[in-house]
């Protein structure tokens, strides 16, 4: 799997000298993702502080992922993702927070979404200050009455504004409009026009568009040319923010000597017992044979694809056929009514011991979303869980691997 989890244990391995292939259908959440780290953002109520919240949050749910590596793991891991996206491909940009305090960042409707870790370009939205929400009308999937209006009623001063761009219909979405953006020229023309309608003491709230290749570059020069505060609010997918992660996140680990191969779906797997010895994946047109001591599973839960539920009401791990856990007791409901309310199936995920090694195998690692126990979006957890479980699974097979060298 391409997503952040897998990304995370496969950098891991290989920055620790491991032999490694990411095997992926395609890329991962990422691109759907706003490109913000969130650990833990309620609990039921909005969390200020994940690092006092987390302790108690884990007693209180022993069954969640958060629980099986502890809370110590999680500051690790976040450190371990802004040092990598600092080092990466795109000059300057970085992220800020961490654990102390959550970060409330408008969403592309108004509402506020709390994340431990947030680009430097989101960074400015955490405030109450007055703000002018900017569109443009080519992007289509973001409206800045909306957002400006929601924002006005949970107590920001706010209004909304609208700059005419002109660009080819292929870049009428937010990938192509972030690449015009990289443009110094594009951006000098735009903001010229857009400090005509600012006024003194308004921050700027742009969607997530301000570059792909040079953010850092983008972002620095719009504010310096308004003379205040931007911060970018991340839009509807194709998620630039969330491009950005991934762009990062594959270049430590081609940094680190590791292969990706996109385009090569996991089908199944070869066994001697409960050792896997090799996964069955089709690419280039025919099945091929990855042989691997060690196996991480980062492929998602029913989102993906990579857990689904059968003609007989029972979930199954699609690729390897690996017990799973989290199922509600026979006679209660899988689903609710409310489609908002808890999902009694969304509960379900591989099971694992603590070190994340899958029940009934020797060697096969589980990481992020197919992980037993959490309902990410209702908890702000994802990006977290992620990070975490990555970066555990690959200290688990460090020591393991470091087990059977001595033995």
């Amino acid at each position: 799997g391409a997503g952040v989890a897998g990304l995370t244990a496969a950098a891991r391995l290989a920055e620790g000298g491991a032999r490694v292939c990411v095997l992926a259908k395609g890329v991962g959440s990422t691109h759907l993702a706003p490109g913000t780290i969130g650990v833990l953002g309620y609990d039921p109520e909005r969390v200020e502080k994940p690092a006092d919240a987390l302790p108690g949050f884990i007693a209180a749910h022993p069954d969640h992922p958060y629980a099986l590596f502890g809370a110590d793991a999680v500051a690790p891991a976040l450190e371990w993702f802004a040092d990598r996206v600092e080092a990466g491909p795109q000059p300057g940009y970085k992220y800020t927070g961490g654990l102390e305090r959550n970060h409330f960042l408008p969403t592309a409707v108004g509402a506020l979404r709390p994340s431990a870790l947030v680009p430097e370009t989101m960074a400015a939205g955490d405030t109450n200050a007055p703000v002018c929400v900017v569109g443009l009308p080519v992007l289509r999937d973001f409206y800045a009455s909306l957002c400006a209006g929601n924002l006005r009623r949970g107590g920001i001063e706010a209004r909304a504004v609208e700059i005419e761009v002109e660009v080819g219909r292929v870049e009428a979405n937010a990938l192509g409009l972030a690449r015009r953006f990289d443009d110094p020229a594009f951006r000098a023309a735009f903001a010229g026009r857009l400090a005509l309608l600012l006024r003194p003491g308004e921050r700027v709230a742009m969607p997530a568009i301000l570059g792909l290749r040079d953010p850092h570059g983008a972002w620095s020069d719009i504010q310096r040319r308004l003379g205040g505060p931007v911060f970018e609010v991340p839009t509807l997918p194709p998620s630039v923010p969330g491009i950005r992660v991934y762009n990062a996140l594959v270049a430590a680990l081609r940094a680190a000597g590791a292969r990706l191969i996109v385009g090569a779906e996991a089908l199944g797997v070869e066994r001697e017992g409960e050792r896997v010895t090799a996964v069955r994946a089709h690419t280039s047109g025919h099945d091929t044979l990855f042989s691997a001591r060690w196996v991480v599973l980062a492929t998602g839960g029913f989102a993906s694809g990579a857990i689904t539920l059968g003609s007989d009401w029972q979930p199954h791990e699609t690729i390897v056929g690996l017990a799973l856990r989290g199922m509600p007791a026979p006679g209660e409901p899988r689903f609710a009514g409310d489609y908002f309310g808890p999902q009694p199936m969304s509960n379900v995920g591989v099971a694992v011991d603590s070190g994340l090694l899958a029940e009934g195998t020797e060697n096969v690692f589980v990481a992020g979303a197919a992980l037993p126990g959490a309902v990410p979006w209702r908890e702000g957890s994802g990006e977290g869980i992620a990070l975490a479980s990555g970066h555990c699974v690959a200290q688990s097979v460090r020591e393991r691997e470091g087990a059977a060298a001595a033995a």
